[in-house]
């Protein structure tokens, strides 16, 4: 959505801390700095791992949006992880160091313009498809069947579901672009998928290089063999 930084759009997601950070990058960029800024500066008189540990468990006893940005900035491989019990994050500290506060407030500046005509929603991605008028654009990158089970609270999503509203979209006009499961293995492996025939009419192939989620279930293994790539396909030609 950056890249395309469009005159009217919205952007939505059902996990209300997420929507909190961009509703902020929207309406009040300099506050979303002062939330980074409040936890990265512990990192000048404090462990690191002290900081996200205490960071995290503020987050755990109360989700939000300021401890969650921080989180997302300095877990292990950038990889969110919940319980789906009790929706607690379990993703331990990351190697890195995170970045500068310097270095997040540029990033939000230029985001910030970027996404100045975008609203921001904390809803279920169903009302976003009943929203849609024909000539509308929806792009969707939900939890990946083959490598996300246990990431997003993604194991309530059900992709068959997410499918039959494509097909109603495509049905009244409405355009959809979907990130889904690829090739796994270093292209060896086709993630198999329940795709209806005839809903979409285009498919391609993007390699996004080694998979952080399985150096993550590798404990640093090495990852020659584990190239892989996101499938990208739209109900409509281009």
């Amino acid at each position: 959505m950056a890249t395309v930084s469009p005159e009217t759009g919205v952007g939505s997601d059902i996990f209300k801390p997420l929507i909190e950070i961009w509703q902020q990058l929207k309406d009040n960029p300099n506050e979303l700095i002062e939330w980074y800024a409040a936890r990265r500066n512990r990192l000048d008189i404090e462990d690191k791992k002290e900081v996200y540990e205490s960071v995290k468990a503020s987050f755990n006893t109360n989700h939000n949006g300021a401890d969650f940005l921080y989180l997302t900035r300095s877990c292990y491989g950038g990889i969110i992880r919940f319980r789906k019990a009790d929706g607690y994050m379990s993703t331990p500290c990351g190697a890195h160091t995170p970045i500068p506060v310097e270095t997040f407030r540029r990033r939000v500046r230029d985001w910030s313009i970027r996404m100045k005509n975008v609203n921001f929603l904390n809803v279920d991605y169903k009302e976003i498809f009943d929203m849609a008028k024909p000539g509308d654009l929806i792009y969707c990158d939900p939890p990946y069947s083959h490598s996300q089970s246990i990431l997003y609270g993604a194991q309530a999503f059900k992709l068959e579901e997410l499918l039959e509203l494509i097909g109603h979209a495509k049905s009244k006009g409405v355009r959809v672009a979907l990130s889904i499961d690829g090739n796994k293995k270093s292209g060896n492996y086709l993630c198999d998928l329940p795709i209806p025939e005839g809903l979409f009419e285009e498919e391609f192939y993007v390699s996004v290089g080694r998979s952080m989620l399985r150096r993550f279930q590798m404990e640093g293994q090495t990852l020659e063999s584990e190239i892989v790539s996101d499938r990208l396909l739209l109900n409509y030609f281009l």
